[in-house]
């Protein structure tokens, strides 16, 4: 059994510092991992950033992340991932680590993802040049999402997304906003993969439960949804339960 503690779109500010790390002190007592939906800064800022560090280091479990489109806006993605990983944390893109935990191995594959919209609903590459370089950002993150989550073995496998793999957990949001909220793109190879969990953040509006196609539990934790520092969830042979 491995407990896994999950959180995104935690938004932290310079004048956050010392605000999220109360809410963490007894994680290990509920959770042997805690994964990072992105969007963990406001405005993607390196001063944002250290405090994303200085909250989340140090933890007694493992920390794995993904950034998000907010970690992206100030072009500083690069320098926040060596901080981050500078203190300790995972941050995945189109790549995967396994954890040993509890006698067990754990897989996450992680990346930011984009937008594109979903089946019967989406982009598609054709038109313009921008139209196809948006398209084309989506079909290149799935490619390396699909790669990282083949490559992993491990007697468990979760997919750490920051946009939507599916538009199930979408429900609160304006339809006509959810191109930009996940595209289908990243759910094929988690349901190729059959992971055992799906994770995301993005869709403040949307709500915590989906599902996809091939029958695997979505769960979206951008904190808003959830309302609390970390929703906690529990992977065992044959059951996943919240």
């Amino acid at each position: 059994m491995i407990r896994i503690a999950a959180v995104g779109d935690v938004h932290l500010g310079e004048d956050a510092r010392g605000m999220y790390r109360p809410a963490l002190d007894n994680l290990a007592e509920h959770a042997d991992v805690l994964l990072l939906a992105g969007d963990l800064t406001r405005h993607g800022s390196l001063d944002e950033c250290r405090v994303v560090a200085d909250e989340f280091a140090g933890l007694p479990v493992p920390v794995v992340a993904v950034l998000g489109n907010h970690d992206y806006h100030s072009d500083a993605e690069a320098p926040i991932t060596e901080l981050l990983e500078d203190v300790g944390i995972t941050v995945l893109e189109g790549t995967a680590t396994t954890l040993e935990i509890n006698g067990s191995t754990l897989g996450v594959a992680g990346v930011k993802g984009f937008g594109g919209g979903f089946a019967g609903k989406c982009g598609s590459r054709f038109g313009e040049r921008e139209m196809k370089a948006f398209v084309d950002h989506t079909i290149e993150a799935a490619g390396r999402f699909r790669e990282a989550l083949l490559s992993l073995d491990t007697d468990f496998t979760v997919a750490l997304t920051h946009y939507a793999p599916v538009n199930g957990t979408l429900h609160g949001e304006p339809p006509e906003i959810y191109p930009f909220l996940g595209s289908y793109l990243l759910c094929e190879p988690i349901d190729e993969k059959g992971a055992d969990l799906a994770i995301h953040g993005h869709a403040h509006y949307g709500c915590e439960q989906g599902v996809t196609p091939g029958g695997i539990r979505v769960r979206n934790v951008a904190q808003p949804v959830i309302r609390a520092a970390y929703a906690t969830y529990v992977l065992a042979p044959e059951v996943v339960t919240a």
